[in-house]
């Protein structure tokens, strides 16, 4: 599996995002309580709670912004996560490669089962292993149970025939 490093541009985002969602919260949470009137030579400083400043709508519009430009950059420049599929190809690359040892712990049959549910990509119906190996049914069904019991394959019923899957 890979891991992904994270470069120093990600971080400083990061942070950013994480400081622009604190002073958002906070401004939001805690406006400022006091206003100041000035009429004529007068000054006169009030505290209304609940109402927000012209400095406190800057630094919530400005927050909000920064916090949506960085979590756009980190929500684009993440990797794409990779198709199941692709994990199915590497699980069976890997069963390929294991192959070698595997095949001199399996009898005849075993073995030519074993093959060719790995030649159709790990998954084949039971009817096909027969026509393709050329084995009588009853030598397929006996050299699956086995495979099973190792834990090598799985039988999963599908209508009326089993579906083979390697594990």
């Amino acid at each position: 599996m890979k891991t992904k490093n994270i470069h120093g541009k990600t971080v400083f985002v990061a942070a950013l995002f994480v400081a622009s969602v604190f002073v958002l919260g906070i401004k939001l949470l805690n406006p400022t309580p006091i206003q100041i009137f000035v009429e004529g030579n007068d000054v006169a400083v009030n505290q209304i709670p609940g109402f927000f400043t012209y400095t406190d709508v800057v630094i919530i519009v400005i927050s909000s912004l920064v916090l949506g430009i960085c979590g756009t950059y980190l929500l684009l420049s993440a990797p794409a996560e990779e198709p199941a599929e692709d994990a199915g190809k590497v699980i069976l690359e890997e069963r390929k490669r294991r192959w070698n040892e595997l095949s001199k712990t399996l009898k005849n049959d075993e073995r030519k089962i074993y093959e060719t549910i790995l030649e159709s990509d790990g998954i084949i119906e039971q009817s096909e292993i027969v026509d393709k190996t050329g084995l009588p049914k009853a030598n397929v069904s006996r050299s699956l149970d086995l495979l099973e019991s190792k834990g090598l394959a799985e039988r999963r019923r599908r209508g009326t025939g089993n579906v083979v899957l390697l594990k």
